[in-house]
């Protein structure tokens, strides 16, 4: 389980990663302490670009909550802009209204966490977000790799090997570039190497469909084990993996210890073996 700088040689260009769209990012929830003259609990439409800039804010009564008065606000909120490409939608109670609404519009919808600018205005309207998980669940064993290890790439390069490579799976999306982030390029992004021989490609596939998050490191405590945990979706989580051994738990130490360095970004890859000539599928996450 080493941890040292990993390397990969580059490709000829195959992907082209820089295809601008039109995204919102919308939240449509029940906050306890909004409260109309009645003392009856709204409803809250918040819509915000990528960038954070507000698009809609709007209010409901309960009796009014529902996907046709989602599909007005929707229009209301494109009077003087066109309707995005697709909305992102991070909390679960609200995906189903949701995505019947933006589907009578014609409108792409993601179930995703990855709604910083949505999040950023919501813990100023209404303070810290949080959203109920359950605890982690164990790995399917049928999909599962042979081994793995830890790994780092210098922020600098890591855009640049991955983006033109050949590769059946890959999630690099320009919101995560180091350089967007305004982290250095000199800074070590951490990350999780999987071998998966003969079942590489059913495992990329597993998580491509299960939409990892990240990998969140629990440190050893007394009388318990730390482990790492595969943070997936929109609340779903894994248990990657326990630490066995001293060993493992200094490595793992670690890798928590240069995602905090690289303000949370990080990886996982996963690859037949380790002769470094192919690769199934790589994150990028945060």
């Amino acid at each position: 389980m080493d941890n040292e700088k990993w390397r990969i040689e580059n490709q000829p260009s195959t992907i082209n990663l820089n295809k601008i769209m039109k995204i919102w990012q919308a939240d449509f929830y029940k906050h306890p302490g909004l409260k109309d003259t009645q003392g009856k609990v709204l409803w809250e439409l918040i819509i915000c670009d990528e960038q954070g800039n507000l698009v809609w804010n709007n209010q409901c009564p309960q009796n009014q909550a529902n996907s046709d008065w989602l599909v007005n606000q929707l229009e209301a909120a494109a009077t003087e802009e066109k309707f995005p490409e697709l909305i992102q939608v991070f909390r679960p109670q609200s995906l189903s209204l949701l995505t019947v609404a933006v589907e009578k519009l014609g409108i792409k919808i993601e179930a995703t966490r990855r709604t910083v600018a949505l999040k950023k205005i919501l813990e100023k309207h209404h303070g810290q977000v949080k959203i109920e998980q359950p605890p982690p669940q164990a790995l399917p064993e049928n999909i599962w790799g042979k081994e793995w290890r830890f790994a780092s790439l210098p922020a600098g390069e890591i855009v640049e090997i991955w983006r033109d490579r050949p590769i059946p799976i890959l999630d690099l999306p320009p919101s995560l570039f180091p350089i967007n982030l305004g982290i250095s390029s000199t800074i070590p992004i951490p990350g999780v190497v999987i071998y998966g021989g003969k079942k590489s490609l059913q495992l990329a596939r597993w998580l491509q469909e299960a939409k990892p998050v990240a990998l969140n490191y629990i440190p050893n405590k007394i009388n318990e084990s730390g482990g790492l945990v595969l943070e997936v979706g929109l609340v779903e989580r894994w248990l990657f993996t326990t630490f066995a051994d001293s060993e493992i738990a200094q490595a793992a130490a670690v890798y928590h210890q240069r995602k905090i360095a690289s303000a949370g970004l990080h990886f996982l890859l996963v690859q037949p073996d380790d002769s470094g000539m192919t690769y199934t599928g790589f994150w990028l996450l945060l």
